[in-house]
């Protein structure tokens, strides 16, 4: 049940003062980061990152020295994680991380591949 003055409507919510708001919005990024990031345990620490802020998905090494993403949840966790991404573990030294935001993917956990 929603609080007094708190109307359900479509999939947003419309509050007493007429603000919208979209109710949890669940996304998926997939993203190549560059750098010193091979080595210097950046995948075992996104998992952690990730699970923490209770998203699904996979990190992975690519033979070119990058590391690559895919994250799904809920948007605001999601950012948090890219935002994450850029800086990384303490030994990686992050140059650069692409971002592309795609359709949703089901997974059961982070996993590192």
């Amino acid at each position: 049940m929603l609080e007094k003055g708190i109307v359900q409507y479509d999939s947003r919510i419309i509050s007493k003062w007429g603000q919208e708001t979209m109710q949890e919005t669940l996304i998926g990024i997939h993203c190549f980061v560059s750098g010193r990031v091979q080595g210097v345990w950046y995948r075992a620490s996104t998992q952690d990152e990730a699970k923490a802020l209770g998203l699904t998905g996979w990190a992975r090494n690519l033979p070119d020295g990058r590391v690559e993403v895919m994250a799904f949840g809920k948007k605001e966790k999601v950012m948090q994680l890219y935002a994450w991404l850029q800086r990384g573990p303490k030994r990686a030294k992050v140059e650069k991380v692409s971002l592309d935001e795609i359709d949703w993917q089901e997974h059961a956990s982070f996993d590192v591949r």
